[in-house]
């Protein structure tokens, strides 16, 4: 689907309602999210239900539940700003969100917002296992393009020294990124990060760090020295070096400046973009991340904790066997169950 059919598809109320419906509720039987109760009348002119036991909020709508709760914008602009985060793999500016579908920067930064919580909760994560690869980057601006002032309150040492550290990790047979804001690049950190997230037995490689040696003893661990090679048959973290240009093409290109307290916000948002990139039906995926989420609306938005984004191993398998015309019945139920 493209952004022009996206467009043209939801631009009609009466199609998202429909949309909408066949994932919250794939099985046809629409239910009260209060009392689980299937008793409930559909009221046209309101385009929401009514639950027929007595009880607070008996009336509720589609949106209920998800991102799009207690938004006053309708699905016709929410779902194709969905579609954008999820096939622009360097971003999108919520500035251009705002001239895009008509909304103030305010609200495209709120709406945007939202959809990257979503795509950060994780429903199927586990630890990975097989050969994985772990790097970490620094992000912030280089120290020879900043003002002599905001040089000298930003630098306070070498290397590292006032960047945001990043670590990740990649696997190498599903895709998946998990990347995580860390505070220093110490021994107990990225030993930390690789024992909480990777089985123990998997072969992970990394560069010559010092920071890694001591993994030996749980994983099969291969390393390779940048100063003499980069690939040692299949020792290299070039998968990851990868997804860091596309990270840093994003923060850089797109957003200009992402303030550190920000930054894990956007760390989740081109994780999906990089496995998804250049399947048919990539924004069902996306759409699939969105959904099989818990309830994200209000208070919880604004007050967002780390999340780990995984899943993509078994989406990508999912789109795989299910034939199209049968998509958003099988995702509808994966949501379920989930």
């Amino acid at each position: 689907m493209t952004l022009l059919e996206a467009v043209r598809y939801f631009s009609n109320p009466a199609v998202c309602l429909e949309f909408m419906k066949n994932i919250r509720w794939p099985d046809g039987i629409v239910k009260c999210p209060t009392c689980g109760s299937d008793k409930v009348g559909f009221l046209a002119n309101q385009r929401r239900w009514q639950c027929s036991n007595r009880h607070d909020r008996r009336q509720f709508s589609v949106k209920v539940g998800t991102i799009f709760e207690d938004s006053p914008l309708g699905l016709d602009k929410w779902l194709p700003v969905v579609w954008l985060l999820t096939n622009c793999k360097n971003g999108i500016s919520s500035y251009e969100v705002s001239r895009d579908i008509d909304v103030t920067q305010k609200t495209a930064w709120f709406m945007l917002s939202r959809v990257r919580l979503a795509m950060q909760t994780g429903t199927f994560w586990k630890k990975f296992e097989g050969e994985i690869e772990a790097d970490e980057t620094f992000i912030g601006g280089a120290a020879r393009n900043m003002h002599k002032a905001k040089r000298a309150e930003k630098i306070k040492g070498r290397g590292p020294a006032g960047k945001a550290i990043v670590i990740g990790l990649l696997d190498r047979e599903t895709g998946t990124v998990r990347l995580k804001h860390v505070p220093n690049i110490h021994v107990p950190t990225l030993q930390g990060e690789v024992r909480e997230n990777v089985e123990p037995g998997s072969a992970v490689y990394t560069d010559a760090y010092i920071a890694y040696q001591g993994l030996i003893d749980e994983y099969e661990h291969g390393f390779v020295d940048h100063a003499e090679r980069y690939v040692n048959g299949r020792i290299h973290t070039n998968g990851l070096e990868n997804f860091w240009s596309l990270l840093k093409r994003g923060l850089k290109g797109t957003y200009v400046s992402v303030e550190p307290f920000h930054l894990f916000r956007y760390l989740d948002e081109p994780a999906p973009n990089l496995w998804t990139l250049g399947l048919d039906r990539s924004w069902i995926i996306g759409f699939y991340e969105i959904f099989s989420g818990t309830r994200v609306c209000g208070a919880q938005s604004r007050n967002i904790h780390w999340m780990r984004q995984a899943g993509r191993g078994q989406a990508e398998h999912w789109l795989q066997r299910v034939p199209a015309g049968q998509v958003f019945e099988f995702i509808g139920r994966q949501v379920a169950e989930g």
